[in-house]
């Protein structure tokens, strides 16, 4: 093989060039190991199972809105966790290389740009210094050990409106106590509420087909205007072993709420709560359609909120319509199982 460097001598003869760990010397040992990497038959044999693995999770990603919710919800589960198919590139590519498998290198490769057009967008930060009004909702968790605690600290949020759900009854006096010196108002219907610096009018439960309050409405009255506000906290979901991702009662309450939001005189409207799903799941299409996430549009990061031990998606949203989002964020943890999140808004009469 010809030397990678060669210099002339006074004598004419020739040395090997540069020593040591400069870039020359490097960039030739990687010219080497390509050389060596061309000249071996296997570097396409091997890795199949790999390649093969890399582009099911491709697949997925690209057609996970075909996969059937006839079995277990297997379509939805999948849509909830979707990002984190993400974590499997750097792992295959782990692989590719000691295998030393052009195919399956490349395979990782089309899987990782699949990713970064799905998700890339929301890794950066897209918030601006826009807005004229704060919104953070919070599902408190009926157990919650200090709802004290928790209320004093999404209040330091500075938010102008606040949506809580889960809300116990006899945690009720306390958050109204707790948040009353922030909020002149507030209105509470079953287990969701809002307190608010500006006054409220119109509230009144949503039913969401549960026999029990979990949804209300309410107007917001402020110098923007009259802005119409939901709270909702839709029913939870459960996986199983045997049965999957069982969802159905969540899913009816949430059409329920896509005809509520649909049936809104108001021009601005902002839905705040624990829908038990992300913007992925196609059973909160009836939802999604109508409203826009203030976190894929002005947020950093994906911003999940549950479990708060450890953030695996976000199922806490803030939506908008007809209301401008500048910046999403989440608040630090409480004592819920959830973390609160917040957004800044530009709201328009």
């Amino acid at each position: 093989m010809a030397q990678a460097y060669v210099t002339e001598t006074g004598n004419g003869g020739s040395e090997p060039g540069p020593s040591g760990s400069g870039p020359g010397r490097r960039w030739a040992a990687l010219r080497r190991k390509l050389e060596e990497l061309r000249r071996d038959p296997g570097v396409w044999k091997r890795g199949i199972v790999t390649a093969a693995f890399a582009l099911l999770i491709s697949g997925i990603m690209v057609f996970h809105a075909d996969l059937p919710n006839d079995v277990g919800n297997l379509g939805s589960l999948t849509e909830t966790f979707l990002p984190w198919l993400g974590v499997f590139v750097p792992v295959l590519l782990v692989i590719a290389v000691v295998r030393k498998s052009a195919t399956a290198l490349i395979a990782i490769l089309l899987t990782a740009a699949v990713w970064v057009n799905l998700f890339g967008g929301l890794v950066t930060d897209k918030s601006g210094p826009g807005g004229n009004l704060v919104v953070a909702t919070h599902n408190v968790d009926a157990d919650n050990p200090d709802p004290r605690g928790t209320a004093r600290s999404v209040a330091t949020s500075g938010a102008d409106i606040l949506a809580l759900t889960e809300l116990k009854a006899s945690a009720v006096p306390v958050y109204e106590e707790a948040l009353g010196g922030t909020y002149k108002y507030h209105a509470v219907e079953g287990t969701v509420g809002v307190w608010s610096k500006y006054p409220l009018t119109s509230s009144k439960p949503v039913d969401i087909r549960l026999g029990w309050t979990r949804a209300m409405r309410t107007t917001v009255a402020g110098p923007f205007g009259e802005l119409g506000v939901y709270i909702a906290h839709l029913p939870s979901v459960r996986v199983k072993l045997n049965a999957g991702f069982t969802a159905n009662q969540r899913d009816n309450s949430a059409d329920a709420l896509g005809a509520a939001l649909a049936a809104e005189p108001l021009k601005n409207v902002v839905l705040l709560g624990d829908l038990n799903g992300t913007m992925n799941d196609r059973s909160l299409s009836e939802v999604t359609s109508q409203m826009r996430s203030t976190q894929g549009a002005a947020g950093n990061g994906f911003g999940f909120s549950w479990p708060a031990q450890f953030p695996m998606a976000r199922i806490d949203q803030i939506m908008v319509r007809g209301v401008k989002p500048e910046a999403s964020w989440t608040l630090p943890r409480t004592g819920s199982d959830h973390l609160p999140v917040a957004a800044r808004l530009t709201v328009r009469k």
